[in-house]
């Protein structure tokens, strides 16, 4: 199944997708949301972030060839920081490039969509509080992100967090492939196989630490081959079995 949130005229509701029929939903599908009779095609809305997330926790140094180029250590314990609900923007709309920062990088990742609260869920547990997967690019100003020594501010501009184009709730987690392209130029390629901590492992880590509610995301870390953007770039997140997350890049006015 398909998940999205869109826009038609002025009405924002979730749908579920079947081909480019768009069914609305009386209420998130985190939410138990079911069809209420209304329909219409998908070239007729606009997407938005698929989700609407309290917090989305990311995950650093989760790939070994990212770390390598990064000059990090591999952790013990998985990397997790928090990009605020402020920085989800929709599929298709800019992202800000901020004066603050003389470079910004993309990071592809797949997002993990929470189904239902939840804390302390035991690894072997973890895929039951799934609702399902989508794109994320975790945007990052890696000169503030050095400059600080935390990463709060460099990953937490408005704008830093594109997510979509939708939520789909069957995907090969282990062994899809994750790709960022800039300007129709692969940048980075690599297969979730490829993580240090699997997503299990991750939910369950991260729920020992503190609650995820309903319509969280947990962006899963990026692979190698991280590069700085330009005003007028186009940034592609190309997950293997969910679709392609697009976004344009412009200066911050």
């Amino acid at each position: 199944m398909r998940f999205a949130r869109v826009k038609k005229d002025d009405a924002v509701f979730f749908a579920e997708l079947d081909g480019a029929m768009v069914y609305r939903l009386d209420a998130a599908p985190y939410a138990g949301g079911r069809r209420d009779g209304y329909k219409t095609t998908l070239d007729s809305v606009k997407l938005l972030a698929p989700c609407v997330p309290s917090k989305v926790v990311a995950v650093g140094i989760n790939y070994r060839a990212h770390a390598a180029e990064m000059a990090h250590a591999l952790p013990e314990d998985p990397i997790i920081f928090l990009k605020p609900p402020t920085s989800v923007i929709a599929p298709g709309e800019a992202i800000l490039m901020p004066p603050q920062s003389a470079r910004v990088d993309y990071e592809a990742e797949v997002g993990v969509v929470i189904g239902r609260r939840c804390r302390n869920v035991p690894e072997q547990e973890a895929m039951d509080v799934v609702l399902g997967y989508t794109c994320v690019n975790d945007v990052t100003a890696r000169d503030l992100q050095k400059k600080d020594g935390q990463w709060t501010r460099a990953k937490g501009f408005d704008t830093f967090c594109p997510i979509g184009p939708w939520i789909v709730t069957e995907f090969d987690y282990e062994g899809a492939r994750v790709q960022a392209i800039l300007n129709g130029e692969v940048k980075q390629d690599a297969t979730l196989a490829m993580l240090i901590n699997p997503i299990p492992k991750l939910i369950a880590f991260i729920t020992s630490v503190m609650t995820l509610e309903a319509g969280d995301v947990i962006a899963t870390g990026t692979p190698a081959g991280i590069s700085g953007m330009r005003q007028g770039d186009i940034i592609d997140i190309a997950v293997e079995g969910i679709g392609t997350l697009r976004n344009p890049v412009a200066a911050n006015k």
